[in-house]
């Protein structure tokens, strides 16, 4: 072996052993709220280029870091993406429903000013009183 496929070797392994530890973590408890999605895509974007330049190399440490760093960071954007589409459903889901323009129009009278019916004082925010107590 020379000097150069040693140092490749070496580089490639110590690359991929210090990424380990956040990939693992990553997959372990699928929290990938500190990561930032443009920059996933990004980097996968960059990756994707990249490959047409490693893959026209001859077969050595360098393919082997670079696959490792595009399946890596093809794992994280999808994690990614799946927190964010998740966050998304789960807000959606507990958000209190917004009135609807429909329904907003059937309770709204269209009554002359000072009319004190139980529709008109809703709207105005006055307390409502029970007809039946008056």
């Amino acid at each position: 072996m020379d000097i150069p496929l040693i140092a490749g070797t070496v580089a490639t392994v110590v690359f991929a052993i210090s990424n380990l530890p956040m990939l693992t973590k990553a997959l372990r408890t699928r929290d990938v709220s500190s990561y930032s999605l443009v920059s996933l895509g990004m980097i996968n974007a960059a990756n994707a280029v990249y490959s047409l330049y490693v893959f026209t190399l001859p077969v050595g440490p360098i393919w082997a870091l670079h696959t490792f760093y595009v399946v890596s960071c093809a794992i994280m954007l999808v994690l990614c993406v799946a927190q964010r589409r998740a966050a998304t459903r789960s807000e959606v889901g507990h958000r209190v429903p917004a009135i609807t323009v429909t329904d907003a129009l059937e309770r709204v009278t269209l009554a002359p000013a000072g009319d004190r019916s139980p529709d008109a004082r809703a709207w105005s925010g006055a307390p409502r009183r029970d007809p039946a107590a008056r």
